[in-house]
């Protein structure tokens, strides 16, 4: 056990096969973060599987089930670091039954166009999901319909 609190994410997409578009989510709040934007998902409860909990906390967030596919190999084997106390596991989504709502800690959901990197970029991301978006850039640009073409899904 690293001793880190465990964080999930969902880099929700329109196809796992053939990605274009990213789901993001604009924060409300801690202070420091509201108005900046996010992969949806949130902390793993003590017994729950990581998957498991990505599933519970997409559905309360928004209001969506989702398929998983691939996770997005983070830094470490705890994830990505998002500080000195927590890491976030982040897997690749796409919605199976429901229409994304900002139902809790969001006011507003946004569909970005992966082919246009630098939109997606753009955005006033959280900065400890920088780095996850400029990885999944890279691996839907390698993986997706402008690459190899094989899509996200194994």
């Amino acid at each position: 056990m690293t001793g880190l609190i465990s964080v999930v994410g969902g880099a929700v997409v329109d196809s796992l096969a053939e990605p274009t578009m990213l789901l993001a989510a604009r924060r409300t709040a801690p202070p420091q973060f509201a108005g900046m934007w996010e992969f949806p998902g949130g902390k793993v409860e003590p017994g729950e599987a990581a998957e498991d909990a990505l599933h519970r906390e997409l559905q309360e967030e928004l209001g969506v089930l989702v398929r998983l596919g691939p996770e997005l190999p983070g830094a470490s084997a705890a994830g990505w670091p998002l500080n000195a106390k927590a890491a976030m596991r982040v897997w690749f989504a796409e919605l199976a039954d429901g229409e994304p709502r900002p139902l809790e800690d969001h006011d507003e959901l946004r569909w970005l166009d992966l082919r246009t990197p630098d939109a997606v970029r753009g955005l006033p991301w959280i900065p400890a999901d920088f780095p996850i978006v400029e990885a999944l850039l890279a691996a839907v640009g390698a993986a997706g319909p402008r690459g190899a073409g094989a899509g996200l899904v194994r």
